[in-house]
């Protein structure tokens, strides 16, 4: 394996990316010595605890470059002349002319950064999303000549063109993905499909221990013990929240439940107004971002979990939220779409209920069928427990991992990293 590998992220950490902060965790606990490179600074106020436990040092590069000038301009300096400063900027303004951008001048100036300040003794370097961190991260592996490998997620492949993540995938040693459609479309773009590799991130299940959860018995039939409906998940225009208020306004009036929102999020500004405008002010909690073990014990109140997944007007889209993962293992009903990779963990009516994307009354029917029956809650919450823990272990993702990176590093005549 690598001697040190330096992890790119574009923030860190983050509520909303525990599949990453689990992934480095594992990695740690599988012997990898690992030094952070983040894009951003946190702007979260909570951290998840897994964060606490990861050892790696965190460094961050000029989020802004006009804000570290000097810091730019040493960078810039060192580089400046070197024959892979030269091959570089080749690669950089090919990029240019066909994205001219602000963006892609930042992403240039923080390679530079990154390969200026480049931890002593790494030799490898891996990056989080293959949009803008792998731009980052493409440029700084060509100036240090060291290899780099990526993580593909959701976002990230979905509203990148096909020209860069050609560029990408052919330039990376290999690229890992957590969906069978990211895997495929990213294949269909490489010179090489075999170096694209599907992986589930899974879950840390020591962390979500079988639930002590008794067998199912609210029914909507009581105002004084309604059934509980929990969503979690920023406020975003892919997690399609809107239509979840719009289908529980279609619900009976004779069915009593209620919903609590977990998730901060541009979007609450109109979510809330909304869940008012439609009579169902009364019956919604909007409780903010939570850390991953208060969200636990949300899983454990909860008799549904409800994310109406789908594709954002530029093609933004979830992979297999990992949210979904969570509330399967906590034995709680799941009521999702059919889109990206979620129906690689569910089969209608087998392990949860699926519905088309943007369609409020199949949603609404999907929803007071739950409510109704406790006991086909119970049927297929059950079967998607078992499904979660005996195909969605993250350690068989470390594993993955693992190999990629000592077949990769082995292959790579065990180069030791140097500045050129």
């Amino acid at each position: 394996m690598p001697k040190k590998m330096v992890v790119l992220l574009k923030g860190y950490p983050r509520l909303s990316e525990t599949f990453i902060a689990q992934e480095l965790r594992g990695l740690e606990l599988a012997g990898f010595r690992l030094e952070l490179m983040s894009m951003r600074r946190p702007t979260d106020k909570k951290r998840h605890p897994v964060h606490d436990e990861i050892e790696a040092p965190v460094h961050y590069l000029p989020e802004y470059l006009h804000e570290e000038p000097v810091r730019v301009a040493k960078a810039l300096l060192h580089w400046w002349g070197r024959p892979s400063f030269k091959a570089t900027a080749k690669a950089f303004l090919a990029d240019l002319r066909r994205d001219l951008s602000r963006n892609r001048f930042r992403r240039f100036g923080q390679a530079l950064v990154l390969a200026h300040e480049w931890p002593e003794g790494a030799d490898w370097l891996h990056v989080h999303f293959i949009h803008t961190p792998a731009s980052v991260g493409r440029y700084a592996s060509q100036l240090l000549g060291i290899p780099y490998t990526v993580s593909a997620h959701a976002k990230d492949i979905w509203t990148s063109p096909a020209w860069e993540l050609s560029d990408k995938l052919g330039d990376a040693h290999w690229t890992v993905t957590c969906t069978r459609g990211g895997a495929d479309h990213l294949r269909s773009l490489s010179d090489d499909a075999g170096k694209v590799h599907l992986s589930y991130h899974g879950l840390d299940l020591s962390r979500f221990p079988p639930p002590d959860r008794a067998s199912a018995q609210r029914d909507g039939s009581r105002a004084d013990d309604p059934v509980s409906i929990l969503a979690v998940g920023r406020a975003v225009p892919k997690k399609g929240f809107d239509i979840l208020l719009r289908a529980l306004a279609l619900l009976p009036a004779d069915l009593h439940w209620r919903l609590d929102h977990v998730g901060g999020g541009d979007e609450l500004k109109m979510l809330k107004p909304l869940a008012e405008e439609l009579g169902l002010g009364a019956r919604v909690r909007w409780h903010g971002a939570m850390s991953q073990k208060e969200v636990l014990q949300r899983y454990g109140e909860a008799d549904i979990f409800a994310l109406p997944c789908r594709i954002g007007k530029d093609g933004d889209r979830d992979g297999l939220p990992n949210v979904l993962v969570e509330a399967a293992s906590q034995r709680v009903l799941c009521i999702s779409t059919t889109i990206s990779g979620i129906p690689e963990l569910f089969v209608n009516d087998e392990n949860g209920l699926l519905v088309e994307p943007e369609d409020p009354q199949a949603l609404a029917a999907a929803l007071e069928r739950a409510i109704r029956n406790p006991s086909e809650r119970d049927r297929m919450a059950g079967n998607a427990e078992a499904k979660v823990r005996g195909h969605f272990d993250h350690k068989t993702s470390i594993h993955d991992l693992q190999r990629l990176f000592s077949e990769a590093y082995q292959g790579q005549g065990k180069k030791e990293g140097h500045h050129p």
